[in-house]
């Protein structure tokens, strides 16, 4: 299809090219330029087709069933939280990973796992090389104490839809050696039997949840900087294999 597309640019081109040269040289104006918005509506309507047909959605029902893997050129982990009740202190992860066990028929059966390297905070902190605040946030004990808990892990128990394109899924997160049940309101943003990039199965996903640190044992400074962490996620799955 993209090469079709490609091919009525060329060709609306020639016709352009050739209808200019010949309005030039028979100064023939009024019909030449009919002619000229004529080729255009022709091409505009053929071209809205094609991009239409290339960039279709699919409905999540009809997705293929199995496994769908991050796409982590299009995800992002971003969380934040009150600093002295002035303004938001936000950073990020950018080590993590993610997968879906799809089911189109029952979507609630669904089961998701996702896993962040704590080592892999990103705040934009001013003069790291006179002071590596992400380091400090990762490994000392009283923040993410990476060097002890490698990880953060997160496992769907339950998923709730709300409304065709929304839902509330439940799940067991583990941070800093403690597990506790949180909800994450998600979003369906749409899926693609091909995406016309990958030629692959895509859905993706937005979401958000909340929790609070001092329930993982993440109290230092309390309530200056504040308990709540508000976390927002995104990410596309595209299914594995294909």
């Amino acid at each position: 299809m993209c090469i079709n597309y490609l091919l009525q640019i060329e060709t609306f081109a020639l016709i352009f090219r050739n209808t200019f040269k010949y309005t030039r040289i028979t100064f023939k104006g009024m019909i030449s330029m009919k002619f000229i918005k004529i080729s255009v509506a022709v091409l505009i309507l053929s071209l809205t087709c094609s991009v239409s047909e290339v960039f279709a959605k699919s409905t999540f029902n009809d997705m293929p069933a199995g496994e769908y893997k991050l796409d982590l050129s299009h995800a992002s982990i971003v969380w934040k939280v009150s600093h002295l009740g002035l303004s938001n202190y936000v950073a990020r992860f950018t080590d993590f990973d993610a997968a879906i066990d799809f089911n189109p028929k029952k979507i609630e059966q669904s089961q998701i796992t996702a896993s962040i390297n704590p080592m892999s905070i990103q705040t934009a902190y001013p003069n790291a090389a006179e002071k590596d605040f992400d380091k400090i946030l990762a490994t000392e004990k009283g923040w993410f104490n990476s060097e002890a808990f490698s990880n953060i892990n997160f496992a769907s128990t339950s998923i709730d839809m709300r409304t065709e394109n929304t839902a509330v899924m439940q799940g067991n997160l583990t941070f800093l050696g403690v597990t506790k049940e949180v909800l994450l309101d998600v979003e369906f943003n749409g899926a693609m039997a091909k995406q016309p990039f990958t030629g692959k199965p895509t859905m993706g996903f937005s979401a958000t949840t909340s929790i609070k640190r001092s329930d993982f044992g993440m109290s230092q400074y309390v309530p200056s900087i504040g308990d709540n962490v508000e976390i927002l996620i995104e990410g596309e799955f595209a299914h594995f294999g294909d």
